[in-house]
């Protein structure tokens, strides 16, 4: 039997990870780690200044206290697995909004996969984008990302996964009903464009304090209208192939000539 390893960084009480976990049972035995609280835009972060504990919810159900999902699969991977039995596959999410462009940087979501593959295993992060910040997901729900979800875990246990080492899939699947969807499209990050949605507020002693909101989806098109934006805007599930390594290689030779 295939092992399957999910989290998310919605929390373990997360409607998306449920319909991620009933997308992927099918296809093996699935494991869940999960933070036990909401920790988007947590980003690729491991916690080291305090004990981490995991809580069994459920038969292969645990979530872990107070940790990030990179945390989750860590640990998971360390205290659940033997070394010689590691997961066939990791999947992250589903996320309740999109991680698509530089929010990968911010995304726990992606961070979960990002794990996945620092430690050698097939990986993919997957989201569901919302049309804007106040649509209801359950209006939305959540069938197309699990087909979407099945589809690809699929292909990768049947021995197919098409990438290399420390790289991974990030997922965005359309804010559309199954039938409305328009296919798949194999996209490249997008370039974000971000504002400043901080606002400032005061508690009943007079103390200022900052609440961060969310910007709008908004981007900089480009001509091959091959970015991960333009895709979901267009009604595909855009796949993109996403590496650890940031290194600019382009600039090497640029930055030698101009350290001289």
């Amino acid at each position: 039997m295939k092992e399957i390893l999910i989290t998310n960084d919605d929390g373990f009480e997360s409607e998306g990870l449920k319909a991620l976990k009933e997308a992927l049972s099918p296809l093996g035995r699935v494991t869940i780690v999960a933070p036990t609280m909401n920790k988007s835009a947590c980003g690729h972060s491991l916690t080291l200044s305090r004990p981490l504990r995991f809580v069994e919810i459920d038969d292969d159900f645990f979530k872990l206290d107070n940790g990030t999902p990179s945390d989750c699969i860590y640990l998971a991977l360390h205290a659940l697995y033997k070394e010689d039995k590691k997961p066939d596959l990791i999947v992250s999410g589903i996320n309740k909004g999109a991680n698509m462009g530089e929010d990968i940087t911010y995304s726990g979501t992606a961070a979960g996969a990002m794990e996945g593959a620092i430690h050698h295993i097939p990986s993919f992060s997957i989201s569901q984008v919302c049309k804007d910040r106040c649509q209801n997901i359950e209006e939305l729900g959540f069938e197309l990302a699990k087909e979407v979800a099945y589809e690809i875990a699929k292909k990768i246990l049947e021995g197919n996964f098409p990438l290399g080492e420390r790289k991974f899939l990030n997922v965005n699947v359309p804010p559309v009903k199954k039938d409305e969807c328009k296919g798949y499209k194999i996209t490249k990050a997008g370039y974000r464009v971000y504002g400043n949605d901080a606002h400032l507020h005061r508690n009943p002693r007079g103390e200022e304090y900052y609440w961060l909101g969310l910007h709008p989806l908004r981007w900089i098109p480009k001509g091959d209208k091959m970015c991960d934006f333009e895709a979901v805007a267009n009604g595909f599930v855009s796949i993109t192939p996403i590496h650890l390594d940031m290194t600019s290689h382009s600039d090497i030779e640029r930055l030698k000539e101009w350290i001289k």
